[in-house]
């Protein structure tokens, strides 16, 4: 078995599969270039005592604007205590409260405090510590750093996967490969995902015959760090959850209290005000001393960036986040390709529906790493074949895209903008794995013709039910 990806679905999958031998592929050292790891908002588990089940299952419908799969729903967010028993188990370190007792945090969208932090806003990487140290603890997983760049495949489904290393290439026998890989932040001028999370497992997916779903549904977080980076420094909402509000250059609240709404609904307003020739800005002076304490990456980002944190001024723009569509997966995380699995951002399983709630992706991408992995065990051995050799394809040039997509497939849409994309990626798409992807995606957001969740069509302007 073989998992592409070192986040938190492929590190999770990894330990599930314990102790069947595990190669876990990944193209650099666990932790760099992860969105996990830069994962600062929190995960999301009804585990208050306010709180439900049913609760935390609403949110979730209500975000995903009635394109959630409500089975995938209630399974995913039924696992979450359990879950979060699990990490703990692992050595992960939750803030906890004076008394001992887990803390819990709000965020939009939310109507109860569930969501669990870790090291104030540094839960990604506080979670993905503990993975990597249990990982490495665990003999029956093998780690490779090489990239994969071609899932092989037979009449019978998956036989294995071409790997590049330092300058050779080589295939790997495998019945049964999980791709773990994240998201495509980094086919926009503007994210904040690493700047090699341009679909990587997406593009591998459909050139092995897998079903790609929602592609057209990109979240665009209204609130990462207007400063010039790559990737953009992300100012978590967690900061919105604590009592910041959002103001422009003029010191005018233009919310109108709707600050906490669903991150589509928030990034369209700061978008259409900034579109106006604004600067937009959180306006955290009221935290005083808190800020620094709780929100250490967040307040280190801004000083580093020369901001005068006396002021409590923050600058922020709407930036490429989450992909809420992927790889067509099932409640076991598996493809239409026999042996073909996915779990974290880059399946699509019906838990995010039209946009994603604020740290539900930490929880899917645990849960479905998890199942995904006890899946994989479960699937009956097939015998070996003897592996096709094939050129490696073309690697993918983001590069050549980020304008585009960046201009016409971004917060705000239009039916001529997306077809001018098409045009200019329909040229491109023949040699470059990234520019047919973006094509792709141009193309199911051309083919959807109503506004709903994080795809808004301003040539579309009525918001219909789905």
């Amino acid at each position: 078995m073989i998992i592409i990806g070192g986040g938190v679905a492929g590190l999770m999958a990894a330990l599930a599969a314990a102790p069947r031998q595990v190669t876990l592929v990944n193209p650099v050292p666990l932790g760099l270039g992860s969105a996990s790891w830069l994962s600062q908002g929190g995960m999301a588990a009804a585990i208050g005592e306010d709180d439900t089940i049913d609760l935390h299952i609403a949110d979730t419908l209500s975000a995903g604007a009635g394109l959630c799969n409500n089975y995938v729903v209630e399974k995913i967010v039924s696992a979450a205590p359990a879950l979060v028993e699990k990490l703990v188990s692992y050595g992960v370190s939750f803030d906890r409260q004076t008394n001992g007792a887990l803390a819990l945090g709000l965020e939009a969208a939310h109507s109860r405090k569930r969501i669990l932090h870790g090291g104030g806003d540094r839960t990604g990487s506080t979670i993905m510590q503990a993975l990597i140290r249990k990982v490495r603890q665990t003999s029956s997983v093998t780690l490779l750093e090489a990239s994969a760049r071609r899932i092989l495949i037979g009449d019978g489904g998956v036989l294995g996967v071409q790997i590049s290393r330092a300058h050779e290439t080589f295939n790997l026998e495998a019945d049964r490969i999980l791709l773990a890989t994240g998201g495509i932040g980094g086919l926009y001028r503007h994210s904040t995902n690493p700047q090699g999370a341009i679909g990587h497992g997406l593009i591998l997916a459909s050139m092995a015959g897998a079903a790609l779903q929602h592609l057209e549904f990109i979240q665009f977080h209204p609130t990462a760090l207007d400063v010039v980076a790559s990737p953009l420094p992300l100012i978590s909402e967690a900061v919105r959850g604590e009592g910041a509000r959002f103001i422009d250059e003029q010191g005018h609240y233009f919310m109108n209290g709707a600050d906490l709404a669903p991150r589509d609904v928030v990034a369209r307003s700061v978008f259409n005000h900034m579109s106006k020739g604004h600067r937009v800005f959180l306006d955290t002076s009221g935290m005083n001393a808190l800020f620094p304490k709780r929100f250490p990456t967040i307040y280190a980002s801004c000083v580093q960036a020369g901001l005068d944190m006396e002021s409590q001024l923050i600058p922020v723009t709407p930036a490429a986040h989450y992909h809420m569509g992927g790889i067509a997966v099932d409640e076991y995380g598996r493809t239409n390709v026999d042996g073909l699995y996915a779990a974290g951002e880059v399946a699509c399983t019906g838990l995010h529906g039209a946009n994603r709630l604020a740290s539900n992706s930490l929880l899917e991408a645990a849960v479905c790493g998890d199942v995904a992995g006890r899946a994989m065990v479960a699937q009956a051995a097939k015998r070996s074949k003897v592996l096709p050799l094939l050129p490696p394809p073309s690697v993918p040039d983001a590069q050549e895209v980020r304008d585009v997509m960046t201009a016409h497939c971004g917060v705000l849409r239009t039916g001529q903008g997306l077809e001018e994309a098409a045009e200019i990626l329909s040229g491109l798409a023949q040699k470059n794995p990234a520019a047919e992807l973006s094509l792709k995606i141009v193309e199911a957001a051309l083919a959807r013709k109503i506004s709903i969740g994080a795809h808004t069509r301003i040539d579309q302007p009525v918001r219909q039910a789905a």
